[in-house]
């Protein structure tokens, strides 16, 4: 029985998904050929192969794989004309004893007979035809199989594949995500993730946000569920894990996302993994599997705390997801899925046809683009010309805006209610008295919203669950950023940005008055009091969190005062928040990079920083300063003129008499503690500002200048043997690794090969 629709892969993919079939079933190391000159061959194989306990067949193999578009469509010998001609010369050539024709064609048992009739005549020793049951029935009974082509569990009914414990986790795996799932491309990324998960049963998945890391997340999932059989958990903290572990059920599967941090990092999350590796390493060799999410940036920042030696999965089993690494033909099948699998007429993706090896090549091609293109609702008004296209690809947000002002002043009240909950509008809808003066302004009603976010759902709006609760989202991120510019043009719908914007992006994007921030969106004093409002409720959400989330949240609102905030609004915020003088008294070290220095800066330009504040934040750097422990007072004139007369004359004193004569014991200090994935130059220069600070703000005696000057000598020759070691050891590694392709792509001139859009309009 047929269970796949094979028609939504094309002809690219299926030709894949034959020669994976091939490998699997056959067991043979397969040679592809080239899309087209491939000389009548698909792929082909040399050797023995026993299909039955009856049969043996051996000789030169040649694979041919036969695709239709067409709905229920049987086989006929005028089909495979072609395939006949080309067959005679292999045959006559000595490069065909067997022929296997591998179709999604239908094939009947006299049809069959009568195909192979035709092929022995010419010449073919062997000849067996695998029609679209029996490719459905290799998925059906083979777990890896589909473990190495995940797109089939998109294409068909999974209860007829999974029992009944595995359907349901697999439904909920699945939630929300068969569509993407049906249209994602096998790249390099996720076969080096599954190689990950198993070969070591864990494996860390980095890239940027939004760059499918929990697609691919999900396609682990599912192929843990199949393939190794194991109960499977989408969990929030490294706890939960610890807490859902069942020694009496060791096959588990874990999915953390954002294990280190949702948008920054939180250190005590990483303390806690630390604290977990040796369990986690107890769990794997038990047979759990432990998939971990992380943006690129903030497990940047985790590494230094992190115990790599401790659990050395982090560094053999990372996965590195970075849209940019994809290959052409990665880029074009995915281009193709999502036109292919969208809703756009026939006659659109016939229009665009021309157009769209040039898209996939542009060098702002993202997958987003593809997904927009593949939906008639966000190509709504887009006439497919070069220019056109060209601007799609390179302007998106513009043609989201125009998308979205397009629409009737009802379905833009419901995205304005999705925008104001932050993306998660519950369901059943009901409207909070705060939202009541917004939906006035924009001419709607409950109704209307109701009927316009269903009209919406799966085009511009998609209905999700999450911990058994109905949300509407936006389909994409990216849809609320153009909602959010759009509501931003009109000055009196200001007060929904403010309560529909995430308080990140408010905080990274808004200024409070005018503070010459070019480009950034100036919040008049009317609505001051609405982003006070927004501020407490983001700082009273992390008093429930971990301390690490508490002390992000903080820092965050801090760096917003000191960069972003005129006078009026500074000065009203710290009198009635005179909490936040607490971390001024005592600054945390590396004063360049902790916010409540920059925010004793600005208080004091604005003549607003108390005394006895200002005071204990110059005997703190004073200390950091003369210990050697931090160079920014060397390297940050503001911060020198906090710091009155005296306090001036008292510092440079101690320098000569404390620091200059331990200057060895300091560099000794720093040199020791380089972390061992540090650039040792970049990690050592602040210990020559301090060098180069010495000598610039005091005036020196021949001795101590001789001795600042030894430090530096010291410091550089270390440099040198440091970049030695580590050029060495990397030579060691290039010697011992195997650079095989992993892809195993060859690159050819495009125009020898077939184009993958050939039936993109079938």
């Amino acid at each position: 029985m047929n269970l796949f629709d094979f028609r939504q892969l094309g002809w690219y993919n299926f030709q894949q998904l034959c020669l994976s079939i091939a490998r699997e079933v056959l067991g043979q190391t397969v040679q592809q050929f080239l899309d087209s000159r491939d000389g009548g061959r698909d792929g082909a194989f040399a050797g023995r192969w026993k299909p039955s306990a009856n049969e043996d067949l051996t000789g030169r193999f040649v694979i041919q794989c036969k695709f239709t578009s067409k709905p229920n469509n049987r086989l006929t010998l005028s089909d495979l004309a072609d395939e006949i001609a080309k067959a005679k010369r292999l045959a006559q050539d000595g490069r065909c004893d067997c022929y296997l024709l591998m179709t999604n064609y239908d094939v009947s048992g006299v049809r069959d007979e009568k195909i192979e009739s035709a092929f022995l005549a010419v010449g073919v020793k062997q000849f067996r035809t695998f029609g679209s049951d029996w490719i459905s029935q290799q998925i059906r009974e083979n777990s890896r199989l589909r473990m190495l082509v995940p797109r089939v569990y998109g294409l068909g009914d999974l209860s007829q594949i999974l029992d009944e414990r595995a359907y349901l986790q697999a439904h909920t795996v699945l939630d929300a995500m068969r569509e993407d799932l049906s249209k994602v491309v096998l790249t390099r990324v996720y076969k080096k993730a599954i190689t990950a998960l198993d070969d070591h049963g864990f494996v860390l998945l980095l890239g940027e946000p939004a760059c499918g890391k929990t697609t691919i997340a999900a396609m682990l999932a599912m192929a843990a569920i199949d393939q190794w059989h194991v109960a499977t958990m989408k969990l929030e903290t490294s706890q939960q894990v610890s807490q859902h572990w069942n020694p009496n059920e060791p096959k588990q599967f874990f999915w953390i996302d954002d294990a280190f941090g949702v948008t920054q990092y939180e250190q005590p999350l990483a303390l806690e993994w630390n604290r977990l590796f040796a369990k986690i390493s107890a769990m794997i060799e038990a047979g759990a599997r432990v998939v971990l999410t992380s943006r690129d940036y903030i497990y940047r920042r985790a590494k230094q705390d992190l115990k790599e030696t401790a659990f050395p999965l982090l560094r053999e089993s990372q996965v590195v997801v970075d849209v940019r690494d994809i290959t052409p033909k990665e880029r074009q099948q995915i281009l193709y899925n999502h036109l292919k699998l969208g809703n756009q007429p026939a006659a659109f993706r016939t229009g665009i046809k021309p157009f769209l090896n040039s898209i996939a090549r542009h060098h702002r091609f993202v997958p987003e683009v593809a997904r927009r293109l593949g939906n008639s609702t966000l190509t709504r008004g887009l006439v497919v010309t070069e220019s056109n296209l060209k601007d799609f690809v390179e302007k998106p947000e513009q043609f989201l805006r125009d998308v979205i002002g397009g629409l009737d002043k009802h379905s833009r009240a419901a995205l304005a209610l999705i925008f104001m909950r932050n993306d998660e509008l519950a369901s059943p809808i009901a409207i909070q008295e705060s939202e009541v003066s917004a939906f006035d302004r924009l001419g709607s009603n409950l109704g209307e919203v109701v009927t316009a976010v269903n009209a919406l759902r799966d085009s511009i709006t998609v209905l999700v669950t999450q911990s058994n609760q109905a949300l509407w989202k936006f389909k994409h991120p990216t849809i609320g950023d153009a909602y959010g510019a759009i509501v931003l043009e009109n000055p009196e719908l200001m007060d929904i940005y403010i309560q529909g914007v995430s308080t990140e992006k408010l905080l990274a994007t808004a200024t409070c008055g005018d503070v010459g921030l070019q480009g950034a969106l100036m919040i008049s004093r009317a609505h001051f009091q609405r982003v006070t409002s927004k501020l407490d409720s983001f700082v009273a959400r992390g008093l429930t969190e971990r301390p690490g989330e508490r002390r992000s949240r903080r820092w965050a609102v801090q760096m917003f005062l000191a960069r972003r905030c005129d006078r009026e609004f500074l000065a009203n915020y710290m009198l009635a928040h005179p909490e936040l003088y607490s971390p001024i008294r005592a600054p945390g070290l590396f004063l360049y990079a902790v916010p409540e220095v920059d925010l004793a800066l600005r208080l004091f330009e604005f003549q607003t920083l108390p005394e006895d504040v200002r005071s204990q934040f110059v005997k703190a750097v004073t200390e950091y300063t003369v210990n050697g422990e931090d160079s920014y007072y060397f390297t940050n004139s503001k911060i020198r003129e906090i710091l009155n007369a005296d306090e001036t004359e008292t510092l440079l004193t101690r320098l000569k008499t404390e620091l200059i004569p331990n200057l060895a014991d300091v560099r000794n200090y720093w040199v020791d503690n380089l972390p061992s994935d540090e650039d040792p130059e970049a990690y050592i220069s602040s210990f020559l500002e301090i060098v180069s600070g010495l000598e610039e703000q005091l005036d020196l005696n021949d001795e101590s200048a001789k001795a600042v000057e030894a430090q530096r000598t010291l410091v550089n020759e270390w440099i040198e043997e440091e970049r030695s070691r580590v050029a060495d050891s990397k030579q060691e590694e290039d010697n011992s690794e195997d650079y095989d392709d992993e892809s195993g792509e060859r690159h050819h001139d495009e125009a020898e090969e077939r184009n993958v859009f050939d039936d993109v309009d079938a």
